[in-house]
């Protein structure tokens, strides 16, 4: 057996595509969703993710208001930029790109954000509302994980699920998300992580098993069973001579191994990165809708 890829660049197309209509369609209402993205400092990391994401914007219809700021800003100056976007009717979702300088308070920054503009899924509201199954802005990496799931026409009611990570970007929600009562859960989820016992154990029984270890090769042939589907969640750069750059990113799977064994697989990269900026645009046009008195 050799797995089918889940090719995260085609769904991430298709998705985009639904939205740039969605859009067409809210702008002959007069209604342009609006994305407020703050970058302090130049990570180039985080340089050309924020780039990536405006490229996005202008591709489907939105309107993008990029905001760079340098490293040695204000807790005051930044503060007083999310309120400012807080009331600007023009802005239905803010992004402030992560990790932020050292010195800043992430954390009170985060808080300020409106959550009724918190496209990130991050504010503690959403967060609470996401774990007790109200409606809520989802984080984006876990509801693209669960987009290539459901699009992919892999079945979740009743699977067994193992999650090799448990942060509060990626494993916490996911598992959350995995174990709702309704039409993109109803899984039976087992969150592993550095602590886990015999973590090959959890992964054998498992349908369904999500690495986002951040550590290459921690999910390996072994370790999982016949026709289990794996999405692969970690990017790490591990050193290569032949590669131009000196390295080449993997994830936290043995890719060539797993494929073998499993059902569907996704690639590193090009399986759950084109994702996640899909799903921050999906939760921007959402915030957009609700705004207007038109989500359902």
């Amino acid at each position: 057996m050799t797995a089918q890829i889940i090719d995260g660049k085609q769904v991430a197309a298709e998705m985009r595509a639904e939205l740039k209509d969605e859009a067409a369609k809210l702008k002959k209402k007069g209604i342009v969703p609006g994305l407020g993205v703050i970058l302090v400092g130049e990570d180039p990391a985080s340089q050309s993710y924020v780039t990536a994401k405006e490229r996005a914007c202008e591709d489907i219809g939105l309107y993008s208001d990029d905001n760079r700021l340098a490293a040695n800003t204000s807790q005051a100056d930044l503060m007083a930029l999310v309120e400012k976007m807080n009331n600007d009717p023009r802005i239905n979702g803010i992004l402030v790109q992560l990790p932020l300088p050292k010195g800043l308070n992430e954390a009170e920054v985060l808080l300020a954000i409106d959550p009724a503009k918190d496209v990130d899924g991050f504010h503690p509201m959403n967060v609470g509302k996401m774990v007790v199954g109200e409606k809520a802005f989802l984080p984006c990496t876990p509801h693209g994980v669960i987009q290539l799931l459901i699009r992919s026409g892999v079945k979740l009611e009743g699977a067994e699920v193992a999650i090799v990570g448990r942060s509060n970007i990626v494993g916490k929600p996911l598992a959350n998300m995995l174990i709702q009562k309704n039409a993109t859960g109803n899984a039976t989820v087992t969150v592993c992580h550095t602590r886990t016992k015999n973590l090959a154990e959890h992964t054998r029984r498992a349908d369904i098993v999500i690495a986002a270890a951040g550590r290459p090769n921690t999910v390996t042939a072994d370790m999982v069973k016949d026709g289990v589907v794996v999405i692969d969640v970690g990017v790490n750069r591990v050193e290569d001579a032949t590669k131009k750059r000196g390295y080449r990113l993997v994830g936290d799977v043995d890719f060539e191994a797993v494929k073998e064994k499993a059902s569907f697989i996704t690639p590193v990269p090009g399986g759950v990165g084109p994702m996640t900026i899909t799903m921050l645009l999906y939760n921007t046009v959402e915030s957009a809708k609700r705004a207007a008195g038109l989500a359902k």
